[in-house]
């Protein structure tokens, strides 16, 4: 009996292979119906329902006080990058009188109207919520912020002496007259506007004076005690100083934010990093796009400020208390441990714990998986690269840096193997979204020590996330291959959750040689063994994998789809995916940010279920999973499923082969699915809270995800 059950396994597991491989290399017409604009959410809105529940995470008082500061502060950043690039670039379309609409039916125009109605109020709200609700409980804790009127006699002279010191020293007032036109004002600048009448005439002026927070601290500290003063505060209450002989009417404090998105006409260029360096430089001239002001700035300045940066109402955004929550960062750091998370120490896998054995060795047992920030990417990634480095065997490391830390170990390591006299190649990629400056110096900093580095390419920007070293060993040499999802960059190697796998399979190692040779020769590769590489092969293959869901599909062994990515856009995936929901796949998908697939519709994507995480790491971690019929298929990688990742980055995904490193993933799957704390569920447009069921353990993934890795 047992082996004739066996013999049926067997038979029905060679039956699955041979179907997988025949369907694998079928393609479905995707019904019109399903091109539908009422089947996908606007982009731009999606994320800005993302930055809500980053919002949302302030005003849960579950959170500790000083992290729901940071959140506040991480809120304005996101929405400061968002007005810089999206709202710009939506600017810049409609100036150009583009009518091409989105898969949602908007166009720009029509874009930048609802995109207004939504962020005004969530904008107010969060400024207001910073005034009434956290200002007092960060007094109840002992921090003030005060307000300079706010101060005592004895504070008011130390202020005094540090205008009079620091501040005054470095400020330059500007005058508007016919003689001084209105002055430029840098990106992301807070400037005081200032009114002031000059006795003899009668005649009023408008001034500028910029608070210079890039080289003196916004919040300046007072006395021995966690006593703040805004700067702009200080230098408002001295501006009698600056102005001698006028008289002051007022001053107002204002922000403006800049189109920093640079245009690059990379076919007409000679010289990349030439050209990415010129962009820079022009950055900071783009259009002004928001202008932020106090909500009781008088409407004549308010109108003034307008017509000089020519900008309408929706782009003005009137705040009630202080403006610059980005600045709030700086608070974060006070020494309040009971105010902020419990501290966390990433774990060493158990296997990484013996230093005496080589990584290579450990390596060819098996292959390793890393989950960042629970396991070490100390002992894992840089040791990895800082023992090819060192390495006498070692004959080649190849590597791609994306976005990596000022003080990066990994590119030590790099700069030592190649005074070591290895081959070392970086691709660097100047293109990393204002990261641009800090890879140009890097990229300098390792040519100068002979390592070959290569900027990218021409149309594509290099996101995957690859490292390869090459070892002689015995008679020949064997491939050591690292793929992440996330950055070289060990300071957001504690902030992001990424997955990582080292291995030696002969095929990807292949594979990666093959890629870095695209990347910096002529090497033209249409075609890789285990690797998906876009644009190459990344797009075709997805689909292949979705619509082979469909063909294996069966009631009593539902086809079955996991998908965790940061954002998920493309519509062509987005359709192949309701079509395999209307053909009964059950799918997850666990998009942190954008996502303008809408799931529960109707003969449509009733099967589909859209989760977001959002905690004290930002979810960075990308893994596809597919049933197969019982034969299950991971990937891991660096590409989210957008447009610009299929058909316009280099990316990579790799497959998981170890059982091993499967089970791992698929329990790291299972706990972000069952997460009812930190977990957002989408309905149409909206997300909704999780939260436990009366009775129900509280399961914050992230929590659960640490407790896994300190267990080993």
């Amino acid at each position: 009996m047992d082996s004739t059950v066996t013999l049926v396994e067997t038979l029905v597991s060679i039956s699955v292979r041979f179907l997988s491989m025949v369907y694998s290399h079928q393609k479905f017409a995707i019904p019109e119906d399903l091109y539908d604009p009422k089947l996908f959410n606007n982009r731009e809105l999606s994320w800005l329902e993302f930055n809500k529940r980053v919002l949302a995470e302030v005003y849960d008082e579950r959170n500790p006080l000083l992290e729901r500061l940071k959140f506040s502060a991480i809120f304005s950043n996101n929405l400061d990058e968002f007005f810089m690039v999206r709202v710009s670039g939506l600017e810049q379309q409609k100036a150009a009188q583009v009518t091409k609409r989105t898969p949602d039916g908007l166009n720009p125009e029509e874009q930048l109207e609802v995109l207004s109605e939504h962020l005004h109020p969530v904008v107010s709200q969060q400024a207001r919520y910073f005034e009434e609700v956290l200002r007092p409980l960060l007094v109840e804790e002992g921090i003030y912020i005060l307000d300079h009127d706010q101060l005592d006699p004895g504070q008011k002279q130390l202020v005094r002496h540090y205008f009079e010191e620091m501040v005054f020293p470095v400020l330059t007032p500007l005058a508007v007259d016919p003689s001084h036109p209105f002055p430029y004002l840098s990106n992301l600048s807070l400037s005081l506007a200032v009114m002031v009448r000059d006795p003899e005439g009668g005649m009023e002026h408008f001034a500028r004076v910029k608070v210079p927070q890039k080289i003196l601290p916004r919040f300046v500290a007072i006395g021995t005690q966690q006593h703040y003063v805004p700067l702009e505060q200080i230098i408002a209450a001295h501006l009698d100083e600056l102005f001698h002989g006028m008289e002051v009417l007022g001053s107002y404090p204002f922000r403006i934010t800049r189109n920093a998105d640079m245009a690059l006409e990379e076919e007409e260029a000679d010289d990349l990093l030439l050209m990415i360096e010129q962009g820079l430089r022009t950055r900071r001239f783009g259009d002004v796009v928001r202008l932020e002001v106090p909500h009781d700035m008088p409407p004549s300045l308010l109108t003034y400020l307008m017509e000089a940066m020519e900008l309408s109402s929706r782009d003005v955004y009137p705040i009630h208390g202080l403006l610059d929550h980005d600045s709030l960062f700086s608070l974060c750091n006070l020494p309040f441990a009971h105010l902020k998370y419990p501290p966390h120490a990433p774990a060493v896998p158990t296997l990484l714990q013996n230093k005496d054995a080589s990584i290579f060795s450990l390596i060819r047992r098996g292959d390793l998986f890393v989950h960042h920030p629970y396991d070490s990417f100390a002992s894992s990634v840089e040791r990895f690269v800082a023992e090819a480095a060192a390495d006498p065997k070692v004959l080649a490391i190849k590597q791609t840096l994306y976005r990596t830390s000022g003080d990066s170990p990994v590119v030590q390591s790099l700069i030592r193997a190649a005074e070591d006299g290895k081959q070392v190649a970086c691709l660097v990629e100047l293109k990393a979204r204002f990261d641009e400056e800090n890879n140009i110096n890097w990229a300098k900093a390792l040519e100068k020590a002979g390592v070959h580095v290569a900027y990218g390419l021409i149309g594509l920007k290099t996101h995957s996330k690859l490292a390869l070293v090459v070892r002689r060993e015995g008679s020949g040499i064997r491939r050591y291959v690292h793929i992440g999802t996330g950055n070289y960059n060990s300071k957001t190697a504690r902030l992001y959750t990424d997955f990582g796998l080292f291995t030696c399979d002969p095929a990807i190692g292949a594979d990666a040689t093959d890629l870095f040779n695209f990347l910096t020769g002529y090497v033209r590769k249409h075609q890789y063994q285990k690797l998906l590489v876009a644009p190459i092969s990344l797009r075709s293959s997805l689909i292949d994998l979705i619509q082979r869901e469909v063909q294996l599909h069966h009631p009593e062994r539902p086809g079955r789809i996991i998908a965790k990515m940061n954002s998920l856009v493309d519509p062509e995936l987005i359709r192949n995916l309701y079509y395999a929901a209307q053909h009964g796949v059950q799918i997850d998908l666990i998009v942190r940010g954008v996502c303008v697939l809408k799931p529960g519709i109707a003969g449509v994507s009733e099967s589909i279920r859209v989760t977001s995480v959002i905690g004290r790491f930002l979810e960075h971690s990308r893994v596809f999973y597919f049933q197969n019929g019982g034969e299950e298929e991971l990937y891991i990688g660096s590409a989210d499923w957008m447009t610009r990742n299929m058909d316009r980055r280099v990316e990579v995904v790799a497959p998981i082969q170890s059982d091993i490193v499967k089970q791992k993933l698929l329990a790291s799957l299972q706990i972000y699915l069952e997460d009812n704390y930190q977990s957002w569920e989408l309905h149409d447009s909206s997300y909704t809270r999780r939260y436990p069921e009366p009775g129900e353990e509280p399961r914050p993934s992230q929590a659960r995800l640490i407790r896994v890795a300190e267990e080993g």
